[in-house]
């Protein structure tokens, strides 16, 4: 349940970002033309919510493979037993 909640969280926060950075009005820098002056969609912010998805991707998939290791090691579902077993 916390994987799936630090998931939600974090599609939580891209989801407000965009919201955030959405505006009317602009055009792709690639697509529009070149002649007239426009405002144009900055990339920068693209690629960070692009990375910032990526990330957590990987790290969610990090997350799992621990449970699966737990999970193997400790047939529970008390957290508090497998915080027991595991402390040294």
């Amino acid at each position: 349940m916390k994987i799936i909640s630090m998931d939600v969280m974090s599609t939580g926060v891209v989801a407000y970002y965009v919201l955030i950075a959405s505006r009317d009005g602009f055009f792709t820098p690639i697509l529009a033309d070149v002649t007239s002056n426009r405002a144009y969609a900055d990339p920068v912010p693209q690629a960070v919510i692009l990375t910032a998805i990526v990330i957590g991707l990987s790290i969610q998939a990090l997350m799992l493979v621990g449970v699966m290791k737990l999970a193997r090691d400790n047939p529970t579902l008390e957290t508090n037993e497998i915080e027991k077993n595991n402390t040294p």
